[in-house]
């Protein structure tokens, strides 16, 4: 999203403030601007200058519409639950960087394993662009909610790794040139 779209609140919202990871809410009334709109969540700017954000669940708050998840496979084997994993995982994003995890290189390892007819276990296996990134387990929160959410998913792990740590040569050169470092 490029152009800032300032909004009133329409009722009281929870927000996540942004890089700390802490719970917060916002009242009714309170005047916001969306400063990232990617993916299933809004990163907006408070009338004092905070960075927060808010939730997908809770776009009404702001005039918007809930983002539904779309899958790119509709069979439930081993193979088409990976598929969707990775398609799922690119909806999520750092609210401070306006690129995917996946593009970021964050996302490290995706591995399904079936366990049942049409079920199945994923473990995913990503690490943060800071070790002591205080929005870490909101992100991996998202992933694992996505994930969950897809037909043919039993169970969800996502892990945290911190070794190999993340550098820049890990971004796709599409984020790279999102970013203007290419």
């Amino acid at each position: 999203m490029s152009e800032r779209e300032t909004i009133i609140l329409t009722r009281d919202v929870n927000v996540v403030l942004i890089p700390d990871g802490n719970h917060g809410t916002l009242s009714k009334g309170k005047e916001v601007t969306i400063h990232q709109a990617l993916g299933n969540n809004y990163t907006v700017v408070t009338e004092h200058g905070h960075m927060v954000r808010i939730s997908s669940t809770d776009a009404d708050a702001l005039g918007k519409e809930v983002h539904e998840l779309h899958t790119l496979v509709s069979e439930n084997s081993a193979v088409a639950v990976e598929k969707n994993c990775w398609e799922v995982m690119k909806t999520v994003y750092d609210p401070e960087i306006p690129v995917n995890i996946v593009d970021l290189g964050l996302v490290y390892n995706c591995n399904v394993e079936s366990v049942a007819e049409g079920e199945n276990d994923v473990h995913i296996m990503m690490t943060l662009t800071a070790p002591g990134c205080g929005m870490g387990p909101v992100i991996q929160g998202d992933v694992e909610k996505a994930v969950r959410a897809l037909p043919g998913v039993k169970s969800v792990n996502v892990e945290i790794v911190l070794d190999p740590p993340w550098s820049r040569d890990m971004m796709s050169e599409v984020a790279q040139v999102q970013l203007g470092l290419f």
